[in-house]
């Protein structure tokens, strides 16, 4: 039997130009979930955003995250606080205050993404809560985000959503 051995794996290959880079979308997750444990301990801690941003820049490998939507996350959130908190309570059957400290994080950062970032399309932002609430929240504190989310889009996003549902 001949072997032909041109196709096999050879470590000292150089890499594709393009080979395991993140896309944009990845580096815009990595972004969430640490803006979501940013946001965390602001709500628990209440350190300074300057002083949280400038911990999880050490702490953390910031080489495939998006560090500008990070930082327009931890930034943006505290300062629509607010707007963001009076356009959840209507949508939950529980107070704020009573609210799980993560599920919190992540439906404010959901929040703000569906008031502040149209460019991010509502289902994506709905998917992206509930895997955040996957990976950090209570055992069903995915159904809770992904119902509270649910009722939140087509308050926050009339247009679209009517525009998806053709």
């Amino acid at each position: 039997m001949i072997s032909d051995e041109s196709d096999r794996f050879n470590p000292r290959d150089p890499k594709p130009a393009d080979a395991g880079k993140p896309s944009k979308s990845a580096k815009r997750r990595e972004a969430r979930k640490l803006a979501t444990q940013a946001l965390y301990q602001w709500h628990m801690a209440k350190h300074s955003l300057n002083e949280i941003e400038a911990q999880f820049r050490v702490d953390n490998d910031f080489t495939d995250v998006d560090g500008a939507y990070f930082r327009e996350i931890l930034h943006g959130v505290p300062a629509s606080k607010d707007e963001i908190d009076n356009a959840l309570v209507p949508c939950m059957a529980i107070a704020l205050d009573e609210l799980d400290p993560v599920e919190l994080a992540v439906l404010r950062l959901s929040t703000w993404e569906l008031i502040k970032r149209v460019d991010v399309p509502y289902r994506v932002v709905i998917n992206e809560g509930v895997e955040l609430a996957k990976v950090f929240g209570a055992t069903d504190g995915h159904k809770f985000v992904n119902g509270v989310l649910d009722k939140l889009a087509p308050v926050l996003r009339e247009v679209e959503v009517k525009a998806n549902k053709r």
